[in-house]
């Protein structure tokens, strides 16, 4: 069996579907299209603001199913209230606050091909439905709507989202005053940074390296899960992300502390091959992987995953010579 009870809720599995953003560069189903096939397959379907589909039309589109909010955090206030009061209106349950993000990479990729879909309102659709950053957008350029100047309605909006400067731990206040559900950190790396999570009053954790996205040469979660399973696991729930390929990888993360596993590439590789029945399917591949390998190894359930079940294979090729 491989339900799990996260945040006073049972879910099927352990397998929650990560806040990918701008999904329709990959596929014109895109975002509402995956938020409907999380609902028939029973995944949690977590909405990134960098979405290229409103809050509003995602919630519609997974109907009954169980969806959370992931907040790129505006340095304005009146705007994070505002996207806040939306996901909540809208029923999201689970609010995760991203905060390894609050400036873009240093994406070589990217800048050798001029490549920032942000640039032209690609994946600016949370912003631009948005009534508080619209009637501010109003006021600032008298006349004009995000539809009308697109260009410059992305540069205000990517410059509030993304805009260089970070967040401070007592900023989460404000975050908790609003949001009256559980508020789950994202990109959490270190053991400190996680026992100051609790010491705030935050619920929940989520161990991640945003994919290896945002600094080069970051440590892979994988390393420090233990850690911060073993530091905070028995306070908080501790989710993992980054690097998630297989129906093994979510045993393994199991059994090194997490609740509950986060998964964003497979499932956008069978959106863009297939559209919504394509990441249908990948997720479906990796539920019957995880059902199949837990019996395989003897695992009856996901509360019996634990640290026994997995070694740390060292090999010649990890290891540093001291000369």
């Amino acid at each position: 069996m491989s339900s799990v009870e996260l945040f006073g809720q049972i879910l099927e599995s352990p397998l929650l579907i990560a806040p990918v953003g701008v999904q329709t560069i990959f596929h014109p189903d895109k975002e509402i299209g995956v938020a409907e096939i999380a609902r028939d397959i029973g995944v949690p379907y977590i909405l990134s603001t960098a979405a290229s589909s409103s809050i509003e039309e995602v919630a519609e589109a997974n109907g009954d199913g169980t969806r959370w909010f992931q907040l790129y955090w505006p340095q304005d206030n009146e705007i994070t209230k505002s996207l806040l009061r939306r996901a909540k209106c809208n029923g999201y349950k689970v609010l995760l606050v991203t905060l390894d993000t609050w400036t873009l990479a240093w994406r070589p990729a990217d800048l050798d091909n001029a490549y920032v879909p942000f640039a032209t309102g690609i994946g600016d659709q949370t912003g631009f439905s948005d009534p508080a950053f619209r009637a501010k957008f109003a006021q600032k350029y008298p006349g004009k709507t995000p539809e009308s100047d697109t260009f410059l309605a992305s540069r205000e909006w990517e410059a509030d989202v993304f805009s260089g400067a970070a967040h401070t731990w007592e900023d989460l206040k404000l975050i908790q005053a609003e949001w009256d559900g559980p508020v789950v950190l994202k990109g959490i790396q270190h053991v400190e940074d996680a026992k100051k999570a609790v010491e705030m009053g935050c619920q929940g954790v989520v161990v991640s390296n945003h994919g290896g996205r945002q600094l080069d040469g970051a440590i892979g979660s994988v390393e420090v899960l233990p850690e911060i399973a073993d530091a905070v696991g028995d306070k908080i729930t501790v989710l993992f992300d980054s690097g998630v390929r297989t129906g093994v990888d979510v045993i393994k993360a199991l059994c090194l502390g997490a609740k509950g596993v986060l998964i964003g590439r497979p499932w956008v590789y069978g959106l863009a091959v297939n559209g919504k029945a394509g990441a249908r399917d990948v997720l479906k591949y990796i539920l019957a992987d995880l059902d199949q390998s837990m019996g395989l190894a003897g695992i009856r359930t996901t509360a019996d995953c634990n640290r026994d079940m997995v070694r740390k294979v060292v090999y010649g090729g990890d290891v540093i010579s001291s000369r």
